[in-house]
């Protein structure tokens, strides 16, 4: 048994943030609950919190768990029962010419281009959009785990790569795939480059015989979770059972 590739939860220890203003519910505090040391977290660990409802954020592990609100919801996609709505089907169709890659994390000038015009377009003044370089590549580049950066481009000629359309981070796990950040370019009329990415990395799922897609955590509420209720059928972790959701969704 490899102290590597065996290693237990109860290795791990637990601490709970400060209480900090909530990104998605006004005038909420929240907390964390943060998982260390960062260096036993590998990708066998790593699928366990998942399991259990734990995210990452480069090397910070962490799962919400606030005084008094239990709003969010860990949310994943069935992949192998998931069938895609009319709207759905339409993105795939529109955007099923792009030319996707895999690649182990790395920093291009072109990719942090890219970070910087969505934040600034999709998320004026919540912060991320005054990400400096180290900030972005602390969030985004820095893992301890099976991580990959997915390009996605439009057909290339012979002399250059054709333009970069979007950029997707996602971690493999012992079930499925983590769906950990995705930007893209904001600038392209009636594009749905966020609908084709969730499809993309479901049908990687499929290929790759995996159950599930981790898109993170729904919160009733919150507008900008809002589109994860579209990809169903989804559990969600309730009480610490991971269960149907599709009859709670709105």
């Amino acid at each position: 048994m490899s102290l590597l590739n065996d290693i237990p939860l109860s290795a791990l220890h637990f601490y709970m943030t400060a209480p900090y203003p909530c990104s998605y519910l006004p005038a909420v505090q929240a907390r964390s609950q943060v998982a260390t040391p960062t260096f036993l977290i590998n990708g066998p660990v790593y699928s366990q919190l998942v399991q259990h409802g734990f995210r990452r954020s480069g090397t910070y592990t962490y799962r919400p768990l606030c005084d008094g609100c239990r709003a969010c919801v860990p949310l994943r996609v069935l992949s192998r029962q998931f069938a895609p709505n009319r709207s759905q089907r339409r993105a795939w169709g529109q955007h099923a010419h792009l030319q996707a890659s895999l690649h182990n994390l790395h920093d291009s000038a072109e990719y942090y281009h890219l970070y910087q015009r969505y934040q600034c377009a999709r998320h004026p003044n919540g912060g991320m959009d005054n990400d400096d370089r180290e900030s972005y590549q602390n969030f985004l580049l820095q893992s301890h785990v099976d991580s990959l950066l997915v390009e996605f481009r439009e057909p290339s000629d012979q002399d250059k790569p054709g333009a970069l359309r979007m950029v997707s981070v996602i971690d493999l796990l012992g079930d499925g795939l983590s769906s950990v950040y995705t930007f893209y370019d904001p600038d392209v009329p009636r594009a749905r480059f966020g609908v084709y990415n969730v499809l993309w990395q479901i049908e990687l799922c499929r290929k790759l015989d995996l159950d599930f897609v981790y898109l993170g955590y729904w919160i009733e509420h919150s507008r900008k979770m809002a589109y994860k209720t579209g990809y169903r059928p989804a559990q969600g972790l309730i009480d610490g059972v991971w269960q149907p959701l599709d009859k709670g969704f709105p």
